[in-house]
């Protein structure tokens, strides 16, 4: 058996970037052999990847894009905090929403088809997935083509804002950004809440004012009073403006004589399930396989 140095094992990794331990790994399987070492990583790498594919990705980053009218929001996907952190992984976002703003398309798979210098997007996903050991996935984006202007806002990299708006002062716009990153709304004004979250709203209150014992052409009342509450809190024109709450989007707008045409947020992983690891089951597990093999 061929004694594995930190020389072979650091000379692996330049060639393959692999993680350490993955190098030593494969040169000890390949006696030594740096060439079969690397196929031997390569083999291991696609099948981590593979294996990587079914576990959730509820972390992530949102990265945004705006140049000559065009701008784009994305959300990229990992399954720990940590590789959000990771200089590749956030290169892999800043590629894909570029991608998304130039060549426009038509949802995830056009996306990961796209040209990313020699390999497509998913080839390089895959290939970072590989290296890291973290399933990773392009979430959803939105582009924007417009002749009015974009702003986009990023609160860390977790609420992505991009908005479409007209306005003397590009302040007006970065203010509504900043304001809808803080205050989440869902819509633009309240026609454009979408029905399921109002009827959502209206059977809870419904359930509440029942409650009440009121006769039912109150109860009647009660329900529409509290979905039209409902409809102003979530209204991006009919919110308090976080700047100056004596005052509403809506009437900040006017007065700067502006306006806001859309707005599209992205908060990471909102939505989706993340799965509840029982850290003290998973050891015990662990050590009962490790008795198991003694």
């Amino acid at each position: 058996m061929a004694a594995i140095t930190a020389a072979m094992v650091g000379e692996l990794r330049a060639k393959t970037d692999a993680p350490m331990m993955e190098c030593k790994k494969a040169l000890t399987e390949a006696d030594g052999d740096m060439a079969r070492a690397e196929e031997i990583l390569r083999v291991k790498l696609g099948s981590k990847a593979s294996k990587a594919a079914s576990r959730v990705t509820a972390e992530g980053v949102v990265a945004a894009y705006i140049a000559n009218g065009v701008g784009a929001l994305i959300e990229v996907n990992c399954e720990t905090d940590f590789v959000t952190k990771n200089e590749e992984f956030i290169g892999l976002a800043n590629a894909a929403v570029k991608l998304v703003a130039e060549k426009n398309p038509a949802d995830v798979a056009a996306l990961s088809a796209l040209d990313a210098g020699g390999k497509t997007l998913d080839e390089v996903r895959s290939a970072l997935v590989g290296k890291i050991g973290e399933n990773m996935s392009f979430r959803r984006f939105k582009r924007y083509e417009t002749g009015s202007k974009l702003v986009s806002y990023l609160h860390g990299t977790r609420i992505g804002v991009i908005v479409e708006f007209d306005a003397a002062d590009e302040q007006v716009g970065k203010d509504v950004a900043m304001h809808i990153a803080a205050m989440k709304p869902v819509a633009l004004s309240s026609k454009d809440v979408p029905a399921d979250l109002i009827e959502k709203e209206r059977s809870i209150a419904a359930q509440k004012a029942a409650e009440s014992g009121k006769p039912a052409e109150i109860v009647a009342k009660m329900v529409e009073g509290s979905v039209q509450k409902y409809l102003k809190e979530v209204s991006l024109l009919d919110q308090p403006f976080v700047k100056n709450d004596k005052q509403t989007v809506e009437q900040m707008l006017k007065a700067a004589g502006a306006s806001v045409k859309s707005f599209t947020m992205f908060v990471v992983g909102e939505g989706i399930e993340k799965r509840q690891d029982d850290f003290a089951a998973e050891v015990a597990a662990q050590v009962a396989a490790a008795k198991q093999q003694a």
